[in-house]
């Protein structure tokens, strides 16, 4: 019985790992959205999701320095965001099968 809840646990992990990896994912893909649809830079909504998009991305932010603005944003978050959704999705995979 002690195994069934382990696995239980452990699946309850896997499931809520995924799901924090998804919304930081989803801030980063939203921001791009926003950025690639020219979405007015002095709305709050805007300025706030930009400066999480920044924070969680902050790490590969000009990884690769791009000329074309909208590509850099693209190319730079994108980065940022699959790293989030494979390292997230990968690590709740292992804690299913712990």
């Amino acid at each position: 019985m002690s195994t069934v809840t382990r696995r239980s646990g452990a699946s309850t992990a896997g499931v809520a790992l995924q799901i924090i990896a998804d919304i930081l994912a989803g801030i980063i893909a939203l921001w791009i959205a926003l950025y690639l649809l020219e979405a007015n830079p002095s709305n709050e909504l805007v300025d706030v999701l930009h400066d999480a998009a920044r924070w969680l991305a902050g790490w590969s932010y000009d990884l690769f320095p791009i000329e074309t603005d909208w590509l850099n944003v693209l190319v730079n978050y994108g980065i940022a965001a699959a790293a989030y959704l494979l390292i997230g999705h990968g690590l709740a995979v292992r804690l299913r099968r712990a």
